[in-house]
């Protein structure tokens, strides 16, 4: 509670209650799954279309997704992840997001 300072009224406040636990936000990944469609080619290209990613990183990830069976391509906010899936699909890639873990 603040003190009353001369010619100015109290003012309440709530002091921050103990109880309530605050969990850090975690980011959303977006995840491209394997697919018997796409050439790998197509797919190294994509990802650097989209996300800008050198030819490395790019065929990094592509070859996750053929021998792993998926790759996390990106993350961030909610409305950020909703996009590249949208993105992703419009490309012809299978892709999901889910809260990073």
């Amino acid at each position: 509670m603040a003190t009353a300072q001369p010619g100015v009224a109290p003012v309440e406040t709530d002091e921050p209650g103990g109880d309530e636990v605050v969990k850090p936000d975690r980011p959303w990944v977006v995840i491209v799954w394997n697919d018997p469609i796409n050439l790998m080619s197509f797919v190294t290209m994509v990802f650097q279309k989209l996300f800008g990613y050198s030819l490395e990183k790019a065929t990094k990830l592509m070859l996750d997704v053929h021998h792993k069976g998926r790759a996390v391509v990106s993350s961030g906010t909610r409305e950020r992840a909703e996009f590249d899936v949208a993105r992703l699909h419009a490309h012809g890639l299978w892709a999901t997001m889910q809260h990073d873990e």
